[in-house]
């Protein structure tokens, strides 16, 4: 028993022996410099013995100054990875890719192989080196600020080939691309050429340099004055005034001025916007480090005279209503009052309620006796009197009517007046 088990633990050495003597990887680049962004390919060859397969196959990663490793890849793991591609087999390739590399990607890359038997790992890998493209700004003035007019070179360097000119790259302004090639000339810059510049590799275009901001400086320009309402109102509005300006730096200082009667220009304020109530000549003037500008001449008309006008016409309006007002109340109260006085009658139904009274016109120059005895050359004249104000039914006034038919007017009563006399109507002779 003791002897069986002696020669299973020999030929179990025997077996690992000739494992670890027959298994072998090769990396055909020790060391491989990546821009971030790009990718690459650790490119692997491995042997082993003829009666011994591979089942798995994977790939550690061990950072600079790690003494532990992590896994990222193995064969035998179904879930897939993202950015760690197995683009090899079990029989003779055993190269690894990297997409997007980052800079936590660097270090060193080791692969081993399992079989039923034994597992083999590589104590030699290939180490990888992660660097971003880096853009170089030359200008022509030196390190002075940039300035409309000034000239700038800028060089894509990739710091992996040790800044071969030779290679291709692509440029970048706010994302667009606009050349190629290892270096972009700005020849006599303006506020157009101002922008964030970046490079990349033309293969990889996630291979995104650092970015490099132009902005040129320039003077005042474009400086023009705004006017809100218009340049016409009436007194008593406001006219807002706003001064306006393209510079770099922005503009620090305003200044507005306005032409007096006798020609001369006078400082009126000091800020963007200016509130003037007053007819004239105005312009503003801004600056900055480096200059100043003038706007152009507004003219502003305060209308007075058309004001005026308006009033006078509002003020007429005005009493013309209030006058038509106080004539329309004035008719109307004079109205109620005849109203009230004299209230519609129905004269053709009130006919048959009145008596008659006979006054006697007489000449004043007459004297009273003349008028008793000669009463025959008077003209008598009747008037109508109404003595019933309430109005009978149909049937009271037919009654009535039979009464005074069958008296046959003796009941009627005439009197003479001469003058404002009346005459006792024994002395009137009864026709």
């Amino acid at each position: 028993m003791h002897f069986e088990h002696r020669n299973l633990t020999w030929m179990l050495l025997f077996l690992a022996g000739d494992f670890c003597k027959t298994w072998k990887a090769e990396y055909q680049q020790k060391h491989i410099c990546a821009v971030k962004g790009s990718s690459i390919v650790i490119q692997c060859l491995f042997y082993h013995p003829g009666n011994l397969l591979a089942e798995s196959v994977m790939w550690g990663h061990i950072k600079p100054g790690h003494l532990k490793g992590r896994l990222v890849y193995s064969s035998s793991l179904r879930k897939a990875t993202t950015r760690f591609q197995y683009i090899g087999d079990k029989h003779r390739n055993c190269s690894l890719k990297i997409h997007q590399v980052k800079h936590h990607d660097a270090g060193k890359y080791i692969i081993r192989f399992d079989n039923k038997i034994s597992r083999w790992s590589g104590d030699v890998g290939s180490s990888i080196r992660v660097v971003d493209l880096k853009v170089l700004e030359t200008k022509t003035n030196g390190n002075r600020t940039m300035k409309e007019g000034d000239s700038v070179n800028l060089t894509c360097i990739n710091s992996c080939d040790g800044g071969d000119p030779s290679s291709a790259f692509i440029w970048f302004k706010n994302g667009e691309p606009i050349s190629e090639g290892p270096v972009f000339y700005l020849r006599n810059i303006s506020s157009t050429n101002s922008g964030n510049y970046t490079c990349s590799l033309k293969t990889h275009k996630e291979t995104t340099s650092g970015i490099i901001n132009t902005d040129a400086e320039y003077a005042p320009k474009n400086t023009v004055i705004s006017v809100r309402p218009s340049t016409e109102v009436d007194s008593g509005s406001n006219i807002t005034l706003i001064c306006s300006s393209h510079a770099n730096p922005p503009v620090e200082d305003y200044t507005w001025f306005k032409a007096t009667v006798d020609d001369d220009i006078v400082a009126v304020g000091y800020q963007p916007v200016f509130f003037s109530s007053e007819s004239g000549q105005y312009f503003c003037s801004v600056s900055n480090k480096h200059g100043s500008q003038n706007s152009s001449v507004v003219t502003l008309k305060i209308q007075f005279w058309a004001t005026f006008t308006r009033h006078i016409i509002i003020i007429t309006a005005v009493a013309a209503v209030a006058v038509l007002l106080t004539v329309a109340n004035v008719a109307v109260r004079r109205l109620n009052k005849q109203r009230t006085r004299a209230p519609k009658t129905n004269c053709e139904e009130d006919t048959q309620n009145t008596d008659y009274v006979n006054w006697l016109t007489c000449d004043n120059s007459q004297s009273q006796e003349e008028n008793q005895y000669e009463g025959g050359t008077t003209e008598p004249v009747y008037a109508l009197v109404r003595l019933h104000n309430k109005r009978k039914s149909n049937m009271q006034q037919q009654q009535q009517q039979q009464q005074l038919d069958s008296h046959n007017d003796e009941d009627v009563i005439y009197s003479t007046v001469c003058g404002n006399q009346l005459l006792n109507p024994s002395q009137i002779e009864c026709l």
